[in-house]
């Protein structure tokens, strides 16, 4: 169990790395732009994403 969590992790931050690695200058720009938006719509993103991970993790089982 606490291999497959410290995997999952890993694998999580090579995910999160590679944007902001490939691409700084459009990651930036991007982050510039959910400054602008409205709180509910990013909590609304994070909801989203957090159910989509919910699900994928549900279905691997």
């Amino acid at each position: 169990m606490a291999e497959s969590l410290l995997l999952a992790f890993g694998l999580m931050l090579v995910i999160e790395g590679l944007a902001p690695a490939l691409f700084p200058n459009k990651w930036r720009r991007y982050l510039l732009k959910m400054t602008e938006q409205p709180t509910q719509v990013i909590r609304n993103m994070g909801i989203s994403i957090l159910l989509l991970g919910v699900m994928v993790l549900w279905l691997s089982q």
